[in-house]
């Protein structure tokens, strides 16, 4: 793990990046692969018995939390699967529980949750989509690498997210000092 959090692109902003957006090492880029790869899709289709066969997929990459993220929330309905890969090492700044990800019972208390997961050290969370399946976390800024994939419905609502989303990463290129051009 050590040589995979080294490897990590530099993020010196917040917000959600696109691979195409960064400039990433050979290690990195492996990675990205592996998860966008049919392995993955095919056990977590089977875990949640779902057909994800022809799921549009968007992968980003956070590397910065800032003030405002944490804030409770439910996922966008066009998202069907939420995979979150941690790639922070452990240590103190996580033990104080910010920048944890709480699994809530309800939209309104962070602080009632059924479960609470450290960013660190490789932890992977996949959780299906729904009106009820709040999360959040205490506030946290500063560094916290994360790599989100999500499995995507294939509506209307769904292809307005990832053409926002491609939009997004166009503008990210030119934004990010040493991004991918």
């Amino acid at each position: 793990m050590p040589r995979l959090f080294a490897a990590m692109p530099e993020i010196t902003s917040g917000g959600s990046f696109p691979p195409s957006a960064l400039t990433l090492s050979p290690l990195v880029q492996a990675l990205v692969t592996q998860m966008e790869g049919p392995e993955l899709r095919q056990l977590i289709a089977q875990k949640f018995n779902l057909d994800l066969a022809h799921a549009p997929s968007m992968l980003t990459i956070r590397g910065r939390t800032r003030e405002k993220d944490g804030r409770i929330h439910t996922d966008s309905l066009a998202k069907r699967v939420t995979i979150l890969l941690y790639l922070n090492p452990a240590g103190e700044t996580w033990q104080k529980q910010e920048g944890c990800l709480r699994l809530l019972r309800g939209p309104h208390d962070i602080e009632d949750y059924a479960k609470e997961v450290q960013p660190v050290d490789g932890t992977l969370l996949i959780f299906p989509n729904g009106p009820t399946t709040w999360h959040g976390h205490r506030q946290f800024v500063g560094q916290r690498y994360t790599i989100q994939l999500n499995y995507m419905t294939q509506d209307a609502r769904a292809r307005s997210e990832l053409r926002r989303h491609q939009i997004s990463a166009i503008a990210k290129k030119f934004s990010l000092p040493g991004a991918a051009l």
